[in-house]
């Protein structure tokens, strides 16, 4: 299993720390999620059906015409590779890495580019995989750049596959609606924008006959019926995401704002998170923990991820980050 954000019950063990007691901010999940409506108990009581109305809603709020229902993106992702044989795959070397994880798990030789391919790793790739916005760096890449690519790799039988689960405060920088091409693959989630991790609700976005193959792969009843009733008043909601659209981007702000005070300058981020490479940020992450604020540690290279806190808990990640941040500069000093 790789390591995630989100695996707060680990620190409060490793902290000695309860876990009502914590602030996670490592996932880069809405804090503020879209309320869960009354649930009909019958929805418990039987299979979930495929008739809910749920695909329509997705399929008006991405604008595509062809998409399948799964437990979450990482469903989608885990079964992609299963539809090519051996294949040459290029993807940026800081991205999330369970991509890379499934596509060497399934045989496929994984070279990795540093943010942009080049001329030759687009010539010599069957299938370019991207996170758009980059996760965990934030970087975004332009719909006619993907689309000029996307073309390059088509015209050879290629793929581009696009992760897009931090797109949502941004729609107009999707390929949502260009999706039914193929080779091109985009992969949705109701995690992230909408603060609904918990309900593994996720989209794949492509050619009808390419999803057909994966809904065969998947199998029935991959997402139950209390998961689809909320999910599909979730992308009806109109008023609640045009509200987050407003709101989210001057939270974000404010945490990259936050952050600089205290010597931490973001190099990249998005509406849900801020990226801060620091040659100190494992150490960071451990001064931060001590009080209860779990952050999301990178390796290589060095740096942490931190998400939106709560409206009622700036106070308390200020006052974090105003002691970490001294116990850093300490032990620099």
């Amino acid at each position: 299993m790789l390591e995630h954000g989100g695996n707060l019950q680990q620190a409060a063990t490793q902290y000695g720390i309860p876990l009502a007691d914590w602030r996670d901010l490592s996932t880069g999940i809405n804090p503020q999620n879209y309320p869960i409506p009354p649930l009909p108990p019958a929805l418990f009581q039987r299979l979930p059906p495929i008739d809910d109305g749920l695909l329509a809603a997705a399929q008006t709020y991405y604008g595509a015409k062809h998409l399948l229902a799964c437990a979450g993106s990482q469903a989608a992702l885990q079964v992609l590779p299963a539809l090519r044989k051996t294949s040459r795959v290029a993807m940026p070397r800081t991205m999330y890495q369970e991509h890379a994880h499934a596509w060497q798990r399934a045989g496929h030789q994984v070279q990795f580019f540093d943010q942009q391919p080049d001329e030759q790793t687009l010539d010599h790739s069957d299938v370019l995989l991207l996170c758009n916005p980059n996760n965990p760096t934030g970087h975004r890449y332009a719909v006619d750049t993907l689309l000029g690519w996307h073309a390059r790799l088509a015209a050879h039988g290629g793929w581009l596959v696009v992760d897009e689960a931090f797109m949502d405060s941004t729609p107009q920088h999707s390929l949502a609606s260009h999706s039914g091409q193929p080779g091109l693959w985009v992969l949705r989630s109701l995690g992230k924008f909408f603060g609904l991790a918990g309900l593994r609700v996720g989209f794949l976005l492509g050619e009808a006959t390419a999803l057909a193959q994966v809904e065969s792969l998947l199998g029935p009843w991959t997402v139950s019926g209390p998961s689809r009733y909320i999910a599909e008043k979730a992308l009806q909601d109109i008023s609640w995401q045009q509200q987050m659209r407003e709101q989210l981007p001057a939270q974000s702000l404010q945490l990259a704002q936050l952050l600089a005070r205290y010597g931490l300058s973001a190099a990249g981020g998005t509406d849900l998170f801020q990226y801060v490479p620091h040659a100190a940020s494992l150490q960071l992450q451990a001064a931060l923990a001590k009080q209860g604020v779990w952050t999301r540690y990178f390796a290589s290279p060095h740096a942490l991820r931190l998400g939106l806190p709560p409206a009622t808990q700036w106070a308390r990640l200020e006052q974090a980050l105003s002691k970490a941040t001294t116990v850093i500069n300490g032990l620099s000093g």
